[in-house]
């Protein structure tokens, strides 16, 4: 015989809401629980099920161009955010991005460099992480920067990155650092570059 027990609210033995229904929304957990699926249990979510598993994240874009000096590793300026769940961009002092959740991130960026006509040396784009670079492991440019282009003939170029990276929640940081030499003049970061990151995991 089928049994079927209504309620509203399961409380634990301190009074505290553990199974709640209300409005067609059911919370479960308290404040300071932790849910658990055990081995060899699963959980099936639809295909859009789910919302807020990737925060924080953020979106932000250079507003303006940039002019750096010539062979100098510089800051990139993101002045303004598309997006940022959290909060953990700084876009006006800082331009670095510091989650809130500790685990590992999915960052990416993409950066502009102008110049005159046929003036370019070099450019390159890196992460800093902490103050640090964060170097790339590939070869054949093992514990350099992560992205280089030499003797480019142009009068601009464009560099892209990624890569994941693991942050502590608290005070670990990343931000974003370019160096553009030209033959003669100033470069320029171009109005636009982009600098985002998402949470994939513990």
């Amino acid at each position: 015989m089928a049994s079927i027990l209504k309620v509203d609210t399961i409380q634990d033995q301190s009074g505290n809401n553990i199974i709640n229904e209300n409005a067609d929304t059911i919370t479960i957990g308290a404040s300071g629980d932790t849910i658990t699926v055990p081995t060899g249990a699963t959980m099936t979510v639809p295909n859009g099920g789910l919302s807020g598993q990737n925060y924080p994240a953020f979106e932000a874009g250079s507003t303006s161009d940039q002019t750096i000096s010539s062979g100098v590793n510089t800051k990139v300026i993101f002045g303004g955010e598309l997006y940022d769940t959290n909060n953990c961009f700084d876009s006006s002092t800082n331009h670095r991005f510091t989650p809130t959740v500790a685990g590992k991130y999915f960052c990416y960026t993409t950066v502009r460099a102008d110049g005159a006509a046929s003036t370019f040396n070099y450019m390159i784009l890196s992460f800093y992480k902490n103050g640090s670079i964060v170097p790339n492991y590939m070869p054949p440019f093992a514990n350099r920067p992560f992205a280089r282009f030499l003797n480019n003939p142009i009068d601009d170029f464009t560099l892209n990155i990624s890569l994941t990276v693991d942050f502590n929640g608290t005070t670990d940081y990343l931000e974003v650092f370019s160096e553009v030499e030209l033959t003669t003049g100033s470069p320029v970061l171009a109005r636009g570059c982009i600098f985002g990151g998402y949470r994939i995991g513990a």
